[in-house]
């Protein structure tokens, strides 16, 4: 493992300071957002404008690089990111930081394509897993480490904005000094949606409503913190819990993934996110309830994805999982526009604790649905499905084609040796 370190520490390091500042930002518009008196209607327009943008620059940043390279447009983007963060303190309004989350989820997902384009040309067929899990891990640190960092300001004033642009400002050093290949980012055509949804449509489905769970959680878990009265560091661990769950809850999912039908186990961790949903809305009000249903909640959230793109891998051959991983990336973005958006008109409505029950409502459409496809195909034997590798939501097609690699490769590997 040490040696797969040795020639990627530059762009992991890069990649946790990168997800500081962007981990921070994400909370801090619900903050601020709360302080300056913006609706919770309105900040859902703002959570959803993150993901329209980062839609927008998984499609359109291949060409980019293809055009002027790797580093102009990592140094490019990179600046307007910077930029960005500055700017949400300086024009507080919905429309301004709506227009500045577009521009930053365009850019964060352009950085993606670019970093993840650097790993998956350093990483050889032996150690794919490991380079990719080892990126999945920096991100998930740099998230929670960000949430640490928002105790040390006040989200009143414009510093935790200017730390956060700081933080995305240094992350480019070790990663432009340090890396010197510049692989091709070939991403290919995602897979028409009619397509996709006849060859796997519990993926197609799954992935849809995984993306409002997990856009809801992300960009409205702030807002839920701040209507229901929760302090500035309460809300940064409430968020560090979402995504701390992940951390503990994905090596026994992904255990279990590779030994039993994968419909039963997305089946199971659905309704066990319904049931921990419907925890924090029975027990909002006790803090370390909260705490632990958070927890909880967000543990199944990022394996349900890496789930699903396991489920999908086993479901299409391997000459179509590249296209096919573009299409789920697609239809999760379009589910994270939609779903804040809806949760959002929720809480304005009918209060704060429409956040779980819209989480609720969705993880149990996912039950449901898993429940109907498990009546339509067959078991596959556990011996015949593909290795599981622990991708999270915010990876871009780069990651998710080349996981999907990894994992055809290892389950051919796996099944060779078992003969």
């Amino acid at each position: 493992m040490m040696n797969v370190l040795a020639g990627i520490w530059a762009l992991l390091i890069g990649i946790v300071f990168i997800m500081l500042g962007n981990g921070m930002h994400f909370t801090l518009i619900g903050l601020r957002g709360g302080i300056e008196g913006f609706s919770a209607a309105e900040l859902s327009i703002v959570a959803s404008g993150y993901f329209l943008g980062f839609l927008s620059g998984a499609r359109l940043t291949p060409e980019m690089i293809r055009r002027v390279g790797h580093v102009r447009v990592f140094a490019a983007l990179g600046s307007f990111m910077s930029a960005g963060l500055i700017a949400f303190a300086l024009f507080t309004d919905p429309i301004s930081w709506t227009l500045l989350r577009i521009v930053i989820g365009f850019c964060m997902s352009g950085i993606y394509v670019t970093a993840e384009s650097w790993l998956n040309a350093s990483a050889t067929n032996e150690t794919r897993g490991k380079v990719l899990s080892a990126y999945m891990m920096a991100q998930t640190l740099g998230i929670i480490g960000a949430q640490g960092l928002l105790t040390l300001g006040d989200a009143a004033t414009a510093g935790l904005f200017i730390g956060a642009s700081i933080l995305v400002s240094i992350s480019f050093g070790p990663i432009l000094l340090s890396v010197t290949p510049t692989p091709a980012a070939e991403v290919t055509r995602p897979m028409p949606l009619r397509e996709l949804f006849r060859g796997t449509p519990l993926g197609t489905v799954g992935m849809f409503l995984l993306g409002t769970i997990y856009a809801t959680q992300s960009g409205l878990g702030a807002v839920y913190g701040t209507q229901i009265g929760l302090t500035a560091d309460q809300i940064a661990l409430f968020i560090a819990m979402l995504f701390a769950g992940a951390l503990f809850l994905q090596y026994p999912i992904g255990w279990l993934s590779d030994r039993m039908d994968r419909r039963t186990l997305i089946f199971g961790c659905a309704v066990l996110g319904a049931v921990f949903s419907l925890g924090g809305w029975v027990f909002g009000g006790d803090l370390w309830i909260l705490m632990a249903m958070a927890f909880l909640t967000g543990g199944v959230t990022t394996p349900l994805y890496a789930l699903i793109l396991a489920y999908t891998n086993d479901a299409l051959s391997a000459e179509d999982m590249p296209a096919a991983s573009g299409g789920l990336v697609l239809t999760f973005g379009v589910g994270a526009i939609l779903g804040p958006l809806g949760a959002g008109w929720g809480m304005q409505v009918s209060g704060p604790a429409t956040f779980w029950l819209a989480l609720s409502v969705v993880f149990v459409a996912i039950a449901l649905y898993s429940a109907y496809r498990m009546t339509r195909r067959p078991t596959p034997a556990a011996e015949d499905t593909d290795s599981y590798l622990g991708v999270l939501p915010t990876a871009s097609p780069v990651a998710v084609e080349a996981a999907g690699v990894w994992s055809a490769e290892q389950g051919e590997l796996d099944r060779e040796g078992d003969d």
